[in-house]
C-alpha cells in the first residue's frame, strides 16, 4: 500500500505549559478589559495559540495594530471583539476613496462573518509627529474609511477612529482645567466633529509611567500606581484624584468639553508599566509593573468610573499582551508585556491562563527535523520525519537520557497519544494510548487531512 501524507498537523500539549498564577485568580470576563496585541517580535508563538491563551484568560477585547489576516482568521468564531488598525504610512492612500474601498474589501469584509471586527482605528498618534501632511490626512483619511463602511452597509459594526498620545494635551492638571495645545485646534476641533457625528470613540494612550519617570521628584510613587495615597484635589471641583490615570482621562474630558462637545466617550487604548527599562528610565520594574496592572484590574473589576464621570466604566485596553524584542526605542519599550513569548508570566496579577501547545505544519516531505524546547525544566521534544508514514518522537529530559519511540501514522484521521510518565528510579515510559491519569508531558499527534493513495 503506497501512503502519503497531504497534510500533517502535529498538536504538542505540555502539562507544564498550563499555570495557575495564584489561588485566587481575577476573572476577567465581562469586565470590559482589552488587551494589546502588538508583533514587533520574532519569536511570538502562532495566532492560534495566542488565540486559545487568550480565551482562556476570559479576555474578550483585542486591539491590533494592523488587520493581521492570520490573526483574524484564529479568532474566528470565537466571540472576541477586535480593533484593527491602520498604520501611518496608509494615511494619505486612505484618502483615496477607490484605495480605502479597496482595503475595506480586502482586510474587513472576508473576515467580520467570523471574527467581530468593531473599530478601525486610522492612524497612531499621528500628532506626535511633526509632520503637517500627516495631520492634514487624518480627517479626511478617518472620513473615507467611515464614507466606505457606510456604503457597505458596515456602519454599524465598526466604528472608525485614531489613538492619541497624551502630549495633544497643554494643560493636564488639574482636571478640570485640562485643555489641547493650541497649535493643533485646527485639527482637533473637525476631528471632534466627526466623531460626534460618527458616534465614535476618542482613543488616548495614556502612560503615568512616563510622567513618573520624567520627575520622580515631584510624582508621588503611590499615585501614579493607583497604591494608598491622599490623592490630589482639583481646586475648581473639589474632587479628589488618587491615581494619575483617572486625572489624565478628565483632563481630556475637560479639553473636548472645552471644544464644544459633551457626548463623547474618552477611551484608553494603551496604558500599562514596564517591567525593565534603561537605566535612566526611573521606575521600570517588574514589582511597580505587576502593582499597575494589578490595581488596574482591580478597579475594572469594580467598574469605577472617573472622579468625574463616576457613572461611566473605565474603558481600557492593556499594553500588552507579550514582550517584543524587535520594538526599537529604549529598552522599555521591550518590556511592557504582561507574558513571555513562552506564555510564561512576567509577574504574577492574578490572572490564569493556558497558552496551548506547539502546532507544526508539515506540507512538505523534504521537512525532516525539528526541535522544540517545551518549558524552563529544561525538556526537549524532537520531531523526526523519516519517512511518509513513520515519525521518531524523542523526549530529552535535563536528569535521564534520550528515549527514543517510533510511531507509524494510521491511514485515518485518528490521533496517536503518547504519554512519558517516569517510572521507578527516575526512568520514562512511553504509552501509544491516552491513560487515565495525569501525565508529565503529554504529546498529541493529530493526523489531520492523512490519507492514502
Amino acid at each position: 500500500m503506497a501512503c502519503c501524507c497531504s497534510f500533517l498537523l502535529l498538536l504538542i500539549r505540555s502539562s507544564f505549559i498550563f499555570f495557575t498564577l495564584s489561588e485566587s485568580a481575577v476573572q476577567i470576563q465581562g469586565l470590559g478589559i482589552g488587551i494589546n496585541y502588538g508583533q514587533i517580535a520574532n519569536n511570538l508563538p502562532s495566532p492560534s495559540r495566542v488565540s486559545g491563551l487568550l480565551r482562556s484568560l476570559n479576555v474578550s477585547r483585542v486591539k491590533l495594530y494592523d488587520a493581521d489576516p492570520k490573526v483574524l482568521l484564529a479568532f474566528s468564531n470565537t466571540n472576541v471583539e477586535f480593533i484593527i488598525g491602520l498604520g501611518n504610512e496608509y494615511l494619505e492612500n486612505m484618502t483615496d476613496p477607490i484605495k480605502a474601498q479597496n482595503w475595506v474589501q480586502q482586510r474587513v469584509q472576508p473576515y467580520i462573518s467570523q471574527t467581530k471586527i468593531t473599530c478601525i482605528t486610522v492612524g497612531n498618534e499621528v500628532f506626535v509627529s511633526n509632520d503637517t501632511r500627516l495631520h492634514s490626512n487624518l480627517l479626511p483619511a478617518m472620513q473615507t474609511v467611515y464614507r466606505t463602511l457606510v456604503n457597505l452597509g458596515l456602519d454599524k459594526q465598526v466604528t472608525v477612529t485614531t489613538a492619541h498620545s497624551l502630549n495633544i494635551l497643554s494643560n493636564s492638571f488639574p482636571p478640570s482645567a485640562g485643555s489641547f495645545r493650541p497649535d493643533l485646534a485646527e485639527y482637533l476641533q473637525p476631528l471632534l466633529n466627526f466623531h460626534a457625528q460618527a458616534n465614535s470613540p476618542f482613543l488616548i494612550n495614556a502612560y503615568p509611567f512616563f510622567a513618573y519617570k520624567d520627575n520622580p521628584s515631584q510624582v508621588p510613587l503611590e499615585y501614579a500606581l493607583f497604591q494608598p495615597n491622599q490623592g490630589l484635589m482639583d481646586p475648581i471641583t473639589n474632587l479628589n484624584y488618587d491615581n494619575m490615570l483617572y486625572a489624565q482621562l478628565d483632563a481630556v474630558y475637560s479639553a473636548i468639553k472645552a471644544m464644544g462637545h459633551t457626548n463623547i466617550e474618552v477611551r484608553v487604548s494603551e496604558t500599562g508599566w514596564p517591567s525593565k527599562g534603561d537605566e535612566n528610565e526611573v521606575g521600570a520594574s517588574p514589582q511597580n509593573a505587576e502593582l499597575y496592572n494589578g490595581n488596574l484590574l482591580n478597579r475594572i473589576e469594580a467598574k469605577q468610573g472617573t472622579p468625574a464621570n463616576p457613572s461611566v466604566p473605565i474603558d481600557i485596553h492593556v499594553f500588552a499582551l507579550f514582550n517584543e524584542n524587535l520594538k526599537p526605542g529604549p529598552a522599555s519599550e521591550r518590556n511592557y508585556g504582561l507574558y513571555y513569548p513562552d506564555g510564561t508570566p512576567v509577574y504574577n496579577i492574578g490572572l490564569q491562563g493556558h497558552l496551548p501547545g506547539v502546532e507544526f505544519s508539515f506540507a512538505s516531505k523534504n521537512i525532516h527535523y525539528l526541535s522544540i524546547r517545551l518549558n524552563r525544566s529544561g525538556i526537549f521534544l524532537e520531531v523526526f520525519v523519516i519517512d511518509k508514514i513513520r515519525l521518531a518522537v524523542g523526549v530529552f529530559y535535563t536528569d535521564s537520557n534520550l528515549i527514543n519511540l517510533s510511531v507509524e501514522l494510521r491511514p485515518s484521521n485518528e490521533n496517536i497519544f503518547i504519554c512519558y510518565d517516569r517510572g521507578i528510579h527516575g526512568s520514562v515510559k512511553p504509552f501509544e494510548t491516552e491513560p487515565n491519569r495525569n501525565c508529565p508531558l503529554k504529546i498529541v499527534i493529530e493526523t489531520v487531512g492523512y490519507k492514502t493513495s
